[in-house]
């Protein structure tokens, strides 16, 4: 095996405000995301994300449905927490949203205030998919749930009062390359086409050989050895290899040409930074509308760590207005 040869990143290129929100951040010797015990790291989110929606006022303007959609393959039916606004009316355009957590942590739930207020703020209403994890559930499974969530979504969206023509997919991290994959998936199976995917510093390829990859190794959140145990996990043996499909990870598509049109973030201490930027050029160069967005200073997920930032109100106002131009556009 070749020699890993790793940069250190001086403090001094992280945001001020990103640094000291940093400094507040609880860290395990192996970052702020423990991947050599998955177990014990999924309890730890869960109570954090289950103690802070406690702390949340509850919002009565949003209503909360749990609905399963079936499997294609006939497998276990997949969890779908449907967020929608109860004064907005007529068929609702709809975000079928994948959460964060490297595709081996977190659950649909954990987004609920924030997805509350999105939904209260744009008049839609979003699907959150608790996809199967990995290492019990290896890619694609993810991307099959997400697959059967879009199918599901589309059929159903007149009896549960949405607009099947409206219909974007969004995700954060790991959920975001599964968002990519699965755009994927719905364009090779002849599926309706999503208004877009929305990809929050999403999670695309396996390899590791990006400068990034190698530059972002001390910084605590999410760094090159954090992805390197995730990807082990999602993908087994297969990680790195020639053996792995674009529906495991989306930066090994050659073919990008016919998805919809993408909105990519992604900041410039970011890991992922180097391989979301090449998926947006190549989208573009196969003719995808593109809106792509980088962060000077701005480690991963900092809009979750850092979230009065400067910088991650204006990440929220791009990313906001690009949700609310296209869902509330009319229907195509």
């Amino acid at each position: 095996m070749a020699a890993d040869t790793t940069t250190s990143v001086p403090r001094l290129r992280i945001d001020p405000e990103l640094g000291r929100a940093l400094d507040g951040v609880p860290m395990t010797p192996n970052g702020a995301f423990d991947l050599t015990d998955i177990a014990a790291t999924r309890e730890t989110l869960r109570a954090f994300a289950e103690a802070s929606a406690a702390d949340t006022p509850d919002d009565p303007s949003v209503a909360v449905e749990e609905h399963r959609a079936a499997r294609p393959d006939g497998g276990p039916d997949v969890p779908i927490r449907l967020l929608r606004p109860t004064t907005a009316s007529g068929p609702l355009p709809v975000l079928l949203w994948f959460h964060g957590g490297g595709q081996v942590l977190g659950f649909a739930a954990q987004d609920d205030p924030w997805l509350k207020r999105l939904c209260a703020r744009i008049g839609c209403a979003v699907a959150a998919v608790d996809y199967r994890l990995a290492p019990e559930t290896p890619a694609p499974g993810a991307a099959e749930d997400g697959y059967a969530a879009h199918r599901w979504l589309v059929r159903e969206a007149g009896a549960l009062g949405l607009d099947g023509a409206r219909i974007g997919i969004a995700g954060q991290s790991g959920g975001g390359g599964i968002a990519a994959a699965t755009a994927l998936l719905v364009r090779d199976r002849g599926g309706r086409a999503p208004l877009f995917q929305a990809l929050m510093y999403p999670m695309l390829d396996d390899r590791n050989r990006t400068a990034s990859s190698h530059e972002i190794t001390d910084i605590g959140i999410w760094d090159r050895s954090a992805n390197l145990l995730a990807w082990q996990a999602v993908l087994g043996e297969r990680a790195g290899t020639g053996d792995v499909c674009p529906y495991a990870a989306p930066a090994r598509a050659e073919d990008l040409g016919g998805l919809p049109p993408a909105f990519i973030a992604v900041g410039e201490l970011d890991c992922f930074r180097d391989e979301d930027l090449d998926y947006a050029t190549r989208l573009r160069a196969h003719g995808v509308p593109v809106e792509l967005h980088l962060y000077p200073g701005a480690y991963h997920a900092f809009d979750l760590f850092a979230p009065e930032s400067q910088l991650a109100q204006a990440f929220k106002q791009a990313w906001l207005g690009y949700l609310t131009r296209h869902l509330r556009a009319p229907a195509p």
